[in-house]
């Protein structure tokens, strides 16, 4: 009796290791829109694994310029609230989000990786009236990292097929995603 093999899909990783450069590039753009890290990331391919390609995602992220920082927080979107949020928590962060804007010239941005629906409101709340407090060189750099943490949890949603941390106003990255993120 013959039995046929069941071909082995690549892994997410795999697509990403071997995709055409553009298509890496696009890819990785929806884990931190900044060209130039995407293109550092591609230029550096391939990654024999997860751990290496954070790691390679994390220094691009540090040697992240002002402009390519400008370019990544100008793609970000306000963090979802819950959806049984009451009104007055919308009208709470709606004010927070316009004096941090209006303070910084950005969208504030944070990663929510490891909290649960109920810590999400508080964290966000305690996050921003924290970082009003900062100077505005200091909030580049807080916002930064928290780029880099956001494009870290993408990046390992993306290759296992996970959804991803935060604020992605992205759905999971295109192309690399062996199955839809849990519901």
């Amino acid at each position: 009796m013959q039995t046929r093999a069941t071909p082995v899909s690549p892994t997410s990783l795999e697509r990403l290791n071997t995709a055409p450069a553009e298509e890496a590039v696009a890819t990785l753009l929806t884990c931190l829109n900044s060209r130039h890290w995407a293109r550092r990331l591609t230029s550096h391919r391939p990654y024999p694994d997860l751990p290496s390609l954070l790691a390679a995602a994390d220094e691009a992220a540090y040697d992240l310029s002002p402009d390519d920082l400008t370019e990544a927080l100008a793609a970000e979107s306000l963090p979802p609230l819950p959806e049984d949020t009451y009104a007055a928590a919308h009208t709470a962060l709606s004010a927070a989000y316009a004096a941090y804007e209006a303070r910084f010239g950005h969208v504030f941005v944070i990663c929510l990786d490891g909290l649960g629906t109920e810590e999400t409101l508080d964290h966000v709340l305690a996050g921003i009236r924290s970082r009003l407090t900062n100077d505005p060189e200091e909030e580049r750099q807080v916002a930064a990292d928290e780029l880099r943490r956001l494009a870290r949890a993408r990046l390992t949603g993306a290759v296992r097929g996970a959804g991803n941390c935060a604020t992605s106003h992205r759905p999971p990255a295109p192309g690399i995603q062996d199955k839809p993120p849990p519901r």
